[in-house]
């Protein structure tokens, strides 16, 4: 009966696999039912321990790899929170320097500056995201755009 024990440290590891997501895990809970066959076959503790460890180990070593390369080629990264941001367009709302700024950004105001030596941004002038540094947004300018007529 004491494989039952190894059966459910495999059950906790796989719960926790489903918060965290790593692939990590659900290799140790593949050891320990690994183990928990050792153990039904009579095999000492010393040597399920050993069973435990290296098909943990074989699994994050032979078969991670592969699961985490087909889960990211079939799902596509959605850029969440603040690295969202990156790339998008805003409105200066003051004049941005690289001592600081305002600029709308999503329906948001945030605090803004230029890359070191970059012209400042008059207000009202449109601005790309380069990068969030902290709780601010450093921009650089986009080219000014004429209607046509």
């Amino acid at each position: 009966m004491d494989w039952l024990w190894w059966v459910g440290a495999s059950l906790l590891f796989a719960l926790i696999e489903i918060i965290s997501l790593d692939l990590v895990l659900i290799m140790f809970a593949g050891g320990a039912l690994a183990a928990a066959g050792a153990n039904a076959a009579g095999a000492p503790l010393w040597l399920q321990i050993l069973v435990f460890a290296v098909v943990s180990i074989l699994l994050l070593v032979a078969l991670r790899p592969y699961l985490l390369r087909s889960l990211r080629s079939r799902t596509p990264l959605a850029e969440t929170n603040v690295a969202a941001h990156v790339g998008r367009t805003a409105l200066a709302v003051d004049r941005v320097t690289e001592l600081g700024g305002r600029v709308k950004l999503v329906g948001e105001v945030w605090t803004a500056r230029t890359e070191q030596d970059a012209p400042p941004i008059p207000a009202g002038a449109d601005v790309r995201v380069v990068r969030i540094d902290g709780a601010t947004a450093v921009v650089t300018a986009l080219p000014a755009q004429h209607p046509t007529v």
